[in-house]
């Protein structure tokens, strides 16, 4: 299985509510940069969180690689969720490549969950950053860090 994981990209630092805030137009750049070490890998399926800003970021990706699926948006992925929370919702599904877009601190400790064992360990993600993870599932400390991609920084 492979399992993408990817911030957001940057977003407007104020909205009525933290889940309104929108991506910038850096951010959007920054997602598209993202989106390009995607390419050519199979994708079975997008999991959004439901904030407009990983919203926007996960059809910025879909519509980059032509993917025909919808994204889903589940409410498990949000900055405060528990990772451990995480990995029951994943246990359930058939999707052996999926992308999971979400927010700190949560993406970076389920990072750290499925590499390392803990999510204490987390992986350090910034805005955009996509990692990509490899494993026969996605349980505690079973996978492997592939690659980490940052924007700007490569």
């Amino acid at each position: 299985m492979k399992l993408w994981l990817l911030r957001h990209g940057e977003a407007e630092p104020h909205a009525r509510r933290d889940a309104e805030r929108c991506l910038t137009a850096h951010g959007r750049k920054e997602v598209l940069q993202s989106a390009g070490h995607l390419a050519g890998h199979e994708i079975d399926g997008i999991l959004a969180s439901p904030y407009v800003r990983a919203q926007e970021t996960a059809e910025l990706v879909r519509e980059a690689l032509g993917f025909e699926g919808a994204v889903g948006t589940v409410p498990w992925l949000t900055p405060d969720d528990d990772p451990r929370d995480v990995l029951r919702f994943l246990d359930g599904r058939t999707e052996r490549n999926l992308l999971l877009v979400s927010h700190q601190p949560l993406i970076g400790a389920l990072g750290g969950l499925l590499v390392h064992g803990s999510r204490n360990e987390g992986i350090a993600m910034t805005t955009a950053s996509l990692a990509e993870l490899e494993g026969e599932c996605p349980v505690a400390g079973l996978m492997t860090l592939v690659s980490i991609y940052h924007p700007g920084h490569s």
